[in-house]
């Protein structure tokens, strides 16, 4: 029972040194990096589209031929 407990501004002002402590550890990407792939999740979220559109179309005629 004789446990320590820390205080809630005590603990608020270690969660922020440690919050602080990891965003200095972040490396952040450069500004061509991030065009580049940004550029890149745009163009697989079309094909991943394209490829659903066509993947749904093939079974609707196939559906519509059977029923």
């Amino acid at each position: 029972m004789s446990e320590k407990k820390e205080t809630a501004p005590a603990l608020k002002k270690s969660w922020l040194k440690s919050i602080k402590a990891e965003f200095g550890k972040i490396t952040w990407p450069s500004k061509k990096q991030l065009i580049k792939e940004t550029v890149l999740v745009v163009i697989v979220a079309i094909l991943l589209g394209l490829l659903i559109c066509g993947v749904d179309y093939v079974i609707a005629l196939g559906l519509s031929s059977i029923f």
